[in-house]
């Protein structure tokens, strides 16, 4: 599903260089469900853009189900975004303005799409994330676990065959953290999507089927 080959990256200032990403290669098979960990600032975000066609790097190659992202123009890399990846950050990016429904259906807007198909596809996203009664609530309203619920449902109402993770439970207590990996495990075992996941918990990242530790930008296992 996702190949990277010797990637590199480097960010660059008028007096300062630093490689964030070292000769990276990885391979994420379909069904696979991957944790990234490691120190802060090692990288795992940044790798995590790069996968999910956010950021290019600066060497090296990225692949996405043997397409070359390079390959690409941009406007080819956001629909290819749009319906094959879903993303899910520590911090919700929810629209609060927006009703749950409403958030979830975001995605959907830049297909061609009825409203009335949007809106069934939200609905039936949500009920998957155990949220079918909060569809008319505001963010605000909601707890920071249903919060990340939103969020879920918002990464799978396109029903993409890869979500992108980073820090799903960073916000959250134990217990919510818990049931938002239990979602999580379940549309990877059911729907047979793919999961990269960044996460500082270990007991959290021991529950996924495999595990790449991250080091000043370098692959330590």
């Amino acid at each position: 599903m996702i190949r990277l080959n010797n990637v590199n990256k480097v960010y660059r200032t008028d007096k300062i260089e630093t490689l964030a990403l070292k000769d990276i290669n990885l391979h994420v098979a379909k069904g696979d469900f991957l944790s990234i960990m490691g120190p802060s600032g090692c990288g795992k975000s940044t790798l995590l853009n790069i996968m999910g066609l956010l950021d290019n790097p600066s060497q090296g190659t990225v692949a996405i189900q043997d397409q070359a992202a390079s390959e690409f123009k941009d406007k080819q890399l956001a629909a290819l975004r749009n319906r094959k990846i879903g993303f899910v950050f520590q911090s919700f990016h929810l629209i609060n303005d927006l009703n749950v429904v409403d958030n979830v259906e975001i995605p959907l807007l830049y297909r061609r799409m009825s409203g009335t198909e949007r809106h069934s596809r939200a609905l039936a996203a949500l009920e998957k994330v155990g949220l079918s009664a909060r569809t008319k609530h505001f963010p605000s309203q909601l707890s920071g676990g249903q919060r990340q619920r939103v969020a879920i449902a918002r990464a799978i109402v396109g029903k993409p065959e890869i979500i992108l993770a980073d820090e799903p439970t960073g916000n959250l207590d134990s217990n919510m953290g818990q049931e938002i990996i239990d979602i999580l495990m379940n549309l990877n075992k059911d729907d047979q999507t793919t999961i990269v996941m960044v996460t500082h918990d270990e007991r959290i990242a021991e529950q996924t089927s495999h595990i790449i530790r991250l080091f000043d930008g370098s692959q330590v296992n």
